[in-house]
């Protein structure tokens, strides 16, 4: 699996639905084009104190055995209450990677979410390659390919997030795994080659929700993390 930068996670998404037909592959979503960027470097940018330039380029890991201060674990107790299988999960994380801190990531992979869904609904398939892992990417590429082999589009509209939240954290060898459950409110609809609706509602606002797992490679240089796993949450 294949990873992106921690708590400044993902990046800026506009969104989107798939629908019934693509589930399998992540559910409803929808969404409109975007140039690619490093999400994890723009949200950083905005956790002020806690960024520097070098942060976002390498995280190095605390030598063993150095002391954890009870201040570095507060902001992962706001989110998750001590003692926790999430809390341990997310203190697991920080201990691999001290730059973590989950609030930039969560505001990180709202970014990641809306620009994923957009891409996939306008068939983006090189800003999507630098976003998913390679099993996820494969399943998003042959569905956008199903869709075209019909003459197909989609039309979608992304409203917003109401929700955002890690529901999982843990650490598996170097890799950190982080999951979220998210909702969000898109307008999509599928048309076909004639311009006629088949799927959605071009002027309805539609509730989607979504769980969704991004993992990174805490020993790797490379500072982005990528969607390596998604569901719908129905």
């Amino acid at each position: 699996m294949e990873f992106f930068d921690f708590g400044t996670i993902f990046f800026m998404i506009a969104a989107i639905v798939i629908f019934f037909q693509l589930r399998s592959v992540l559910g409803r979503r929808t969404g409109h084009e975007r140039p690619p960027f490093d999400p994890y470097s723009s949200a950083r940018k905005d956790a002020g104190a806690e960024a520097t330039a070098g942060e976002n380029v390498v995280s190095l890991p605390r030598r063993k055995g150095a002391p954890e201060s009870a201040t570095s674990y507060a902001a992962i107790d706001a989110v998750a209450a001590p003692g926790t299988d999430l809390n341990r999960g997310l203190r697991a994380i920080r201990d691999a990677d001290p730059n973590f801190e989950p609030n930039s990531f969560v505001e990180g992979a709202k970014l990641a979410y809306e620009m994923i869904v957009m891409a996939y609904a306008d068939g983006d398939r090189r800003a999507l390659k630098n976003l998913l892992s390679r099993e996820v990417y494969d399943g998003f590429v042959a569905a956008i390919a199903d869709r075209e082999s019909r003459n197909e589009k989609i039309q979608s509209s992304f409203v917003g997030i109401n929700r955002a939240e890690i529901v999982n954290a843990e650490m598996k060898g170097s890799e950190a795994h982080i999951t979220l459950r998210i909702v969000s409110e898109l307008i999509s609809a599928t048309r076909n080659a004639a311009g006629e609706v088949i799927d959605g509602d071009p002027e309805t606002v539609a509730e989607v929700k979504d769980v969704w797992t991004f993992a990174r490679d805490t020993r790797s240089k490379d500072p982005n993390w990528k969607l390596v796993a998604t569901e719908a949450d129905d």
